[in-house]
């Protein structure tokens, strides 16, 4: 999952579990009404609604159902109570690992082509060109995050986002955390002055350190 499945499970039990209590059946059999003040239906909407969009890609059918409900012309409080639905089916297919997609899959695949090929020049004794591949395997990561998340990686002109411009942007977007995020800035670092030809500034052991950590930042962020 592009979360730890633990605390995306945390997240939405607990929209699920503050919200289901105070649904009110519908005469058919389906929950029909929120019970809470106008404000406090506005509220919840909003949080499921921003659950929804931070924890799925864009074009997900999860969204397309988000999108769909909150546009209705009815009050929030039945909103919320639609809206629910499309959570605790979010909140069971993250559960049974549904959400790893094929391209995600594919992805990772030639993602651990390249790091391989990275650690093989690195224990060739090849450091430079090791760190200028896994660096670039890292920002190829860190674009396929960013268009997970819907975040732009060309600015209007048809340039790429700069990678430190992609960094900031996915803390933002709750990709990862801030830890991560510095982690992200020395790694680029570290590609940075192999591209430019200060090879005096780090050495073989930080290029193969790069390379496992990379490697292991993919595996807790897929895309």
């Amino acid at each position: 999952m592009a979360l730890d499945t633990s605390a995306v499970l945390a997240q939405l039990d607990s929209l699920i579990q503050e919200a289901e209590p105070r649904i009110t059946p519908g005469s058919r059999g389906f929950s029909d009404y929120f019970k809470s003040s106008a404000p406090g239906a506005r509220a919840m909407l909003t949080r499921m609604v921003a659950a929804i969009t931070r924890l799925t890609p864009g074009g997900s059918v999860y969204r397309e159902q988000a999108r769909e409900i909150s546009e209705r012309s009815a009050a929030d409080a039945g909103k919320v109570a639609w809206l629910l639905g499309v959570v605790q089916a979010l909140r069971d297919d993250f559960a049974a690992g549904y959400l790893t997609t094929l391209e995600e899959l594919v992805h990772a695949d030639v993602f651990s082509e390249f790091l391989g090929m990275a650690r093989e020049l690195q224990r060739s004794g090849y450091k430079d060109a090791a760190a200028v591949i896994a660096g670039s395997v890292l920002e190829e990561h860190l674009r396929k995050l960013a268009t997970k998340r819907g975040l732009p990686t060309a600015k209007p002109d048809g340039k790429p986002v700069k990678a430190d411009t992609l960094n900031a942007e996915l803390l933002k977007a709750d990709a990862y955390n801030a830890l991560a995020q510095k982690q992200v800035t020395a790694w680029l670092d570290l590609r940075n002055k192999a591209a430019h030809g200060h090879y005096t500034e780090y050495d073989h052991a930080q290029v193969a350190a790069l390379i496992r950590d990379v490697l292991d930042f993919a595996a807790k962020h897929p895309a």
